[in-house]
């Protein structure tokens, strides 16, 4: 069987789902008003299994798993940290679930119907993700760095075939997770999220103590580990320029998986939301510029998954 690591050096760029958590919030799953989706697998498991099979029909060969918002330091602050084993190894468990269901559903479909490729990996996810936007919400390191390590064993313990860094938007936590995903001897890939500053130019966001341009920030927190950088949860308008400025430090396997849309907290609005069509054009433009792997973040979902994958497979 192809590897992940074997699949991203394939001519192809790699499919990666859409959204979960607002996925699940379009289908009337309510958000935790601390912990975001994150319950989600707990309270509404058959939700989650059905957003993942989905996003394995609509083309994508990699499926992140619910679990986002659920490292220790989130599920204590609403109140149900003693359920962290369990959430986070119910988040693979219904993953697992949903390629399972795929997979015998795919093998009831005449070859000529089949989507191009068998394999789907399941990326279990972690993010420094904090309960509050302010500093003083924010964990001390040592704190983070056991909540990582913790999670990136759990995730790994349960059956993911690799780990997916969300959201890196400063030096010192990024480390800290790449560091502790890393330790389990699992693919790593890190993805940062950036937005314009006042003088035009690429940041990580949303901003923490300091301004990083999203250059210095790739740069210092992939030479600690990682083997693919990604653009993520950041404006399809500017992934383009972001996956230009992460090429020009990192000469690894990149990616793209933008949000369309905003958030407060703890609800996405679905606002201005890119078409299909338009989000396969522009992923279509993130491989030309050699992207390795390619989806959607918050506000994207399964029609734009399938969009991209019918738009790629035109194109071979």
């Amino acid at each position: 069987m192809t590897t992940i690591n074997q699949r991203l050096t394939d001519n192809s760029p790699l499919l990666l789902d859409g959204a979960t958590g607002t996925e699940l919030q379009n289908r009337g799953v309510p958000m935790n008003s601390v912990a975001w989706s994150g319950l989600a697998v707990a309270t509404h498991p058959d939700v989650v299994r059905q957003v993942h099979i989905d996003y394995i029909q609509a083309g994508a060969e990699v499926i992140i798993t619910n679990t986002f918002a659920s490292g220790r330091h989130m599920l204590r602050a609403a109140g149900v940290d003693s359920q962290t084993e369990e959430i986070n190894q119910q988040a693979v468990r219904l993953a697992r679930q949903a390629r399972e269901e795929a997979a015998e559903a795919n093998a009831r479909v005449v070859s000529a119907q089949r989507r191009r490729g068998a394999s789907v990996w399941i990326a279990g996810s972690i993010s420094p993700m904090t309960a509050g936007d302010s500093n003083a919400a924010r964990p001390s390191l040592p704190e983070m760095q056991a909540h990582f390590a913790e999670q990136a064993e759990l995730l790994a313990g349960a059956g993911v075939d690799l780990l997916l860094l969300e959201m890196m938007r400063d030096i010192d936590y990024s480390c800290a997770a790449v560091e502790a995903a890393s330790a389990t001897g699992l693919p790593v890939w890190v993805g940062f999220s950036c937005e314009r500053a006042e003088d035009g130019s690429l940041k990580l966001a949303p901003t923490i103590e300091q301004e990083i341009s999203i250059g210095a920030g790739v740069a210092a927190v992939m030479a600690v580990g990682g083997s693919l950088a990604a653009v993520m949860h950041s404006n399809v308008d500017i992934s383009g320029p972001a996956l230009a400025e992460v090429q020009a430090v990192w000469d690894g396997a990149t990616g793209v998986y933008p949000e369309s849309g905003y958030f407060i907290m703890p609800n996405w609005q679905f606002v201005d939301i890119i078409s299909p069509d338009a989000f396969a054009d522009k992923a279509m433009e993130w491989v030309a510029q050699g992207a390795k792997m390619v989806g959607g973040c918050c506000g994207i979902g399964p029609l734009h998954i399938r969009a991209f994958a019918e738009r790629l497979r035109g194109n071979l």
